[in-house]
């Protein structure tokens, strides 16, 4: 039985991750920061193995990685994340902008980093973080968001090395846009639900290969530009 490992899955992407995995018979490990109000993640059953986690905290991630060390893990989905709120210039905070960086670019590599054994004796050997087109410095052409396009662009590029410094432990390390989607995130005006996002990317997921480790693609599996 094959199993998959995902952050921040108490809500939104992440508890539509564990639940289309908990339905095809995945065992899932997943993680929140208050796993006593986890309802619908308690609801998914016993294929569902529930963590408490702030990623923000980074001996907490050491702690986790130190308890699951003996545990195969197939597939590491790093979907915990922040917006941020450094929209307009003029208007931006060194400490909130270092806030969204300590979310979104660091807490994904560090969770990796430390889940590197559990990887290693997996079987698929995959390492997912959910980034966003607006990291992409190429289709930048509307300003703003400065601490949430700058913290994704930054993990774009830490997973880049990731997936270089892994591939002797035939690791396949990928960032994936997962669309504009409905969640708390997302807003309600967002063009796709949670279940099609996470659909088109279990698919990518399903289909990577070592070749493909490195590569920014997006939930229906095109290729983004940098």
């Amino acid at each position: 039985m094959p199993t998959v490992m995902i952050t921040g899955a108490n809500r939104g992407l992440g508890l539509e991750f564990a639940s289309q995995y908990a339905a095809e018979g995945w065992q899932v490990i997943a993680t929140c920061r208050d796993p006593s109000g986890a309802t619908a993640l308690q609801k998914l059953g016993d294929k569902v193995e529930i963590h408490g986690l702030d990623v923000t905290d980074f001996a907490a991630i050491k702690r986790l990685g130190a308890a699951l060390q003996t545990r195969a893990i197939d597939v590491l989905i790093n979907n915990a994340g922040v917006i941020g709120s450094e929209r307009n210039i003029g208007q931006l905070d060194g400490e909130r902008w270092l806030a969204t960086l300590r979310v979104n670019t660091v807490a994904p590599l560090l969770v990796a980093q430390a889940l590197l054994p559990s990887l290693r004796a997996g079987q698929d050997k995959k390492a997912i973080f959910l980034t966003s087109l607006m990291g992409s410095i190429d289709d930048n052409s509307s300003g703003r968001y400065y601490d949430y396009r700058a913290s994704k662009a930054g993990l774009n590029g830490a997973v880049k090395s990731f997936a270089i410094d892994t591939r002797g432990d035939a690791i396949a390390a990928i960032v994936i846009h997962p669309g504009w989607v409905k969640t708390d995130m997302g807003g309600p005006n967002a063009p796709i639900d949670a279940a099609t996002s996470v659909g088109g990317m279990r698919q990518v997921i399903a289909k990577l290969t070592l070749g493909e480790s490195g590569s920014f693609f997006a939930y229906n599996g095109k290729k983004l530009a940098w």
